[in-house]
């Protein structure tokens, strides 16, 4: 069974914001595959269902965005996954314009306090994520202000683009053709002359 956690932060307020684009990704997959609430348990909003033929764990941890690896421990040892190979973790990257994706197999948190969470209560930077680009911070703005803040119109739309190629990605990434999906949405959303 693969475990996918979509990064974010509870509460109303924090809706449709550049740092909930992990919860955004969760919605999507739940509405697009039919998956069914399981209701709240291990710190997290999830439910349990099937992607492209496998059985998958979708999960919110509704820990607040610096406390995310409370929740994926919990998972990950609840139903006895091993993180590099069965958890797929989606989250927001500043890094990355609107609509990019990476996927990556590991890798260090980069700054993000979600992922640096994750790494710390797994002792292991090794699983598989999906990047979902949000753009860069404007000089002037506070990092925590950019990241909390919503989207323009036209940045939404990218956003949005970008979660179904995520979610097709992940019907790769469960099939254990992570290289493929790699390939594919890598590739499909670098802007010219990046690498």
């Amino acid at each position: 069974m693969y475990i996918i956690v979509g990064l974010g932060n509870p509460t109303r307020q924090y809706e449709g914001t550049k740092h909930n684009v992990g919860f955004d990704t969760i919605d999507y997959l739940v509405d697009e595959y039919r998956i069914p609430s399981s209701g709240v348990g291990h710190k997290a909003m999830f439910g349990k269902g099937m992607i492209a033929g496998r059985k998958v764990l979708v999960a919110k941890p509704m820990t607040y965005m610096n406390l995310s690896g409370e929740s994926v421990r919990e998972l990950v040892n609840y139903y006895k996954i091993d993180p590099e190979t069965e958890l797929i973790v989606v989250y927001d990257d500043i890094s990355l314009a609107p609509g990019q994706l990476r996927i990556r197999k590991k890798g260090s948190a980069g700054g993000h306090n979600g992922i640096k969470s994750i790494i710390a209560n797994l002792g292991t930077d090794k699983f598989l994520r999906i990047k979902v680009g949000v753009g860069e911070k404007p000089k002037n703005w506070d990092l925590a202000d950019y990241v909390l803040s919503p989207f323009s119109k036209e940045e939404r739309v990218e956003v949005d683009e970008a979660i179904r190629h995520a979610a097709r990605a992940i019907e790769l990434m469960v099939n254990d053709k992570t290289d493929a999906a790699m390939n594919e949405y890598n590739r499909k959303s670098a802007n010219a002359g990046d690498a």
